[in-house]
């Protein structure tokens, strides 16, 4: 089938990440005609200018909308596309020159109507960048779902790099009204609908995250809080793993008790693992510094998502709280 191509970038007050996102778009090894539409989430520092610069050399629809969120800017722009096969981008990601040519052959060859790709970091981003992509995506910490697992079925694609046929679009709606969560609780509508999803590893798009480590915490809190919910929603897709952070919080918990109380043998297991973690990150960055950031950072990420899953977990499953009204932070009216 002809596949024509419409990139979707939510936008909300980064005019700079969207001119160094269209920069990459400039690079990409790939000849046939492309669309790139932005939508302005409301955002008071616009993006206008950057899209005027490069509109002479790339294909780009503008729109700007009162904010809603990025899930419905996301639905905005594909409904405002011309393309039949959209792919979601965040503002913060950077494009690999292969990454369109490596989507467009594995889609000519194995045609899905949806995909997730990687996430990896560029060589220019900041050791906290590093540290926490790290943490993101190693095996060691989240068994590598995001990062570099071969291609799989019933994958739950992340939108800061996803791809949706124009067909699952309308036979789903596109995405709900919640965030984090809007896109596996997408991933899992299309499941029903019939339609596979799948993992590309090699389609990555270095993801810069504007981040410190307030931001990840709250972010990596959310991802948390919201996962019951979508558990609730789809219990299909509930997995044992996401249970993993919270087993990680309390086995610690435990062993810096039982090492006060009877000896420190028991903290040898955490140990391990961290110098396990530390001598991995510190190889693959070619940093120990960022070995030593990787270490705040597993911390930051296992305690911020396993007590918010808990806690949400307790709230929702047990006492049975309306998730809407006991997390109205977690969804867009």
């Amino acid at each position: 089938m002809q596949i024509s191509y419409s990139f979707i970038i939510p936008v909300y007050n980064r005019p700079q990440e969207v001119k160094e996102l269209l920069e990459s778009f400039v690079a990409l090894d790939f000849k046939k005609e492309f669309e790139i539409v932005i939508v302005e989430d409301g955002s008071t520092e616009t993006s206008k200018e950057v899209v005027t610069q490069f509109s002479k050399k790339l294909s780009i629809s503008y729109f700007f909308k009162p904010n809603s969120g990025p899930g419905d800017s996301r639905n905005y722009g594909m409904e405002h596309a011309k393309g039949n096969y959209f792919i979601i981008l965040d503002s913060d990601c950077i494009l690999p020159p292969h990454y369109l040519k490596t989507v467009d052959t594995f889609l000519h060859e194995n045609y899905f109507h949806c995909f997730g790709g990687a996430d990896a970091a560029h060589k220019s981003f900041t050791a906290l960048q590093k540290a926490i992509n790290y943490t993101m995506t190693s095996f060691l910490t989240t068994g590598g779902i995001r990062g570099n697992i071969k291609s799989v079925n019933k994958f739950e694609p992340r939108s800061f790099n996803m791809g949706i046929s124009k067909q699952a679009f309308l036979k789903t709606g596109g995405y709900s009204k919640i965030h984090p969560g809007e896109d596996p609780d997408l991933s899992q509508r299309i499941l029903k609908t019939g339609f596979d999803t799948t993992f590309l590893p090699e389609a990555y798009v270095y993801h810069k995250r504007r981040i410190s480590w307030s931001k990840f915490y709250l972010q990596v809190k959310k991802f948390g809080l919201v996962r019951p919910i979508l558990n609730k929603w789809h219990p299909d897709a509930a997995k044992i793993t996401f249970w993993f952070p919270t087993l990680f919080v309390l086995f610690v918990l435990f062993s810096v008790l039982l090492s006060i109380l009877i000896t420190p043998w028991f903290l040898l297991p955490i140990l391990l693992y961290l110098i396990l973690i530390f001598i991995d990150s510190s190889l693959k960055n070619r940093s120990a510094y960022i070995g030593i950031l990787t270490l705040r950072a597993v911390f930051v990420q296992f305690f911020g998502y396993g007590i918010a899953f808990l806690k949400s977990n307790f709230l929702i499953n047990i006492l049975k709280k309306d998730p809407q009204e006991q997390f109205p932070f977690l969804f867009f009216k």
